[in-house]
């Protein structure tokens, strides 16, 4: 793979870190264990996994990569192949005590996500955690966000796959045979502009500022609007001050029963589950004694700009909306409705609208400025929005490793400075599964939100039959 800059808002994200704020996501997925006498598995918590999960990410060029500052331009980066790559820096196996096992991986996973990868290798770690005879085995993967967005961070991680490992593998094998030389010796690209495309880089730039400008007027007009109704005693819950811990909970939603209840109600799938998310927050809330806020709190819903068939690319390609959920509104199916508005008037306006779009003016600005502007820029994500609440696509097809099915994956988001939860959530196998990180003295409680969230669903259920 050839020597490339990090992009404007990879760069962002790579500035963005802190100890108490690592900026990598994360995904934990359960397979089934293989069944006694099963000669088409290997063994789960065997060294056959770890050496399988050694060959396929040695195997995917992106996680051979690392990030170096560079010259020009000033204050960027650059992602280049690190010539000492050694896997076995980033896999380890970590064996859990006897006991409930699922339990086990999600305290420990969120234990994991609070250490942030580190710098100076390529930013990625995976975890193999086993437990006892008869336990299924689970995989955590941690990629820094400077290295993808949540669509390219799946395209990366399915690399691990046995469904699409071997496929990948065979056109590696069938394309070294036709050059007669492996990918790894074509040539490097250099970075550095050639004379002939200055003019044209010119022009673009112009563009860019232009595009830049539109952003950033809608971003200042946005945020000065939730500035006037920002209340200290608003969403404490969700704004505590930051400990550095992490605490991982779970959620799993029958698909079927979203798309019954979004038949009825109108919109998207989506809308029924950020919905449900509003539902679980007002009903976490209460339970716990909290007074509800004066003004309802604002989610961050990123947007993917990748085009629809278009290449996959390197990077981040993200936008978001902003949307205020109704936490304060008591009747379920009017908080589905407000909900369903709300994220119709998002589309409508489009992603480069609205305080959402920081995410398009970042990729605007000069490397210098991200150096040196993101801890300014980190501390301002609490002017903005509340919490993230994000959609993770996967792959619709079955998956396995080693043979061993695929069972359950949990998607896992970062905190940003000043809030202390983040929602993630992907379909597999006709269920929703939910990912709550939460920061772990803020929110001790994050399990009794996850359940909050099935519990939601099924009281809209409720209302539909």
């Amino acid at each position: 793979m050839s020597t490339e800059l990090l992009a404007p808002l990879d760069l962002a994200f790579w500035h963005l870190e802190s100890a108490d704020h690592p900026m990598h996501l994360g995904a934990l997925a359960y397979f089934t264990p293989p069944a006694s006498g099963d000669t088409g598995t290997v063994a789960a918590g065997s060294e056959e996994v770890l050496a399988l999960l050694a060959e396929r990410t040695s195997a995917i060029p992106r996680l051979r990569m690392r990030v170096r500052d560079v010259l020009l331009p000033v204050g960027g980066a650059a992602w280049t192949a690190d010539k000492d790559f050694d896997v076995r820096r980033h896999l380890r196996q970590v064996r859990l005590p006897a006991g409930d096992f699922t339990a086990s991986a999600a305290t420990l996973a969120g234990e994991l996500m609070e250490r942030p990868l580190e710098r100076g290798l390529p930013p990625w770690e995976m975890y193999l955690l086993t437990g006892g005879p008869g336990d299924p085995f689970a995989v955590l993967v941690k990629l820094h966000h400077a290295l993808a967005d949540g669509m390219r961070a799946v395209a990366i991680g399915a690399g691990i796959f046995d469904e699409i490992a071997g496929p990948l593998a065979a056109r590696a094998r069938k394309h070294g045979r036709r050059t007669g030389r492996s990918p790894a010796a074509v040539p490097p690209r250099s970075w550095l502009p050639g004379p002939w495309q200055v003019a044209g880089m010119a022009r673009g730039r112009i563009e860019e500022l232009g595009r830049a400008f539109g952003v950033g007027a809608s971003l200042v007009g946005a945020s000065l609007a939730r500035a006037g109704r920002l209340d200290p005693r608003g969403t404490a819950a969700l704004s505590a001050s930051s400990s550095g811990t992490r605490r991982l909970a779970t959620s799993v939603l029958d698909l079927d029963e979203v798309h019954e209840v979004r038949r009825v109600a109108g919109g998207t799938a989506n809308d029924v589950l950020l919905a449900t998310v509003a539902g679980a927050l007002r009903r976490w809330m209460t339970e716990r004694g909290d007074v509800l806020p004066p003004t309802d709190p604002s989610a961050l819903v990123p947007v993917s700009r990748r085009r629809p068939g278009g290449p996959p690319g390197s990077g981040n390609k993200l936008s978001a909306y902003l949307l205020d959920l109704p936490v304060t509104e008591p009747d379920p199916w009017a908080r589905l409705y407000a909900v369903r508005d709300g994220m119709d008037r998002n589309k409508a306006a489009g992603p480069l609208r609205g305080a959402g779009a920081v995410a398009v003016l970042a990729d605007q600005l000069p490397p210098l400025a991200h150096r040196f502007g993101a801890p300014l820029a980190g501390s301002a994500a609490r002017m903005l929005f509340d919490v993230l609440v994000t959609s993770v696509p996967l792959p619709r097809s079955a998956l396995s490793l080693g043979g061993c099915p695929l069972r359950e994956i949990y998607p896992m988001a970062p905190l940003a400075r000043g809030q202390s939860l983040a929602v993630a959530m992907s379909t597999y196998g006709g269920r929703v599964h939910f990912g709550l990180v939460a920061d772990g003295k803020a929110l001790p409680d994050v399990d009794r939100l996850a359940c909050a969230v099935e519990e939601e669903l099924a009281a809209l259920v409720e209302l539909v039959r």
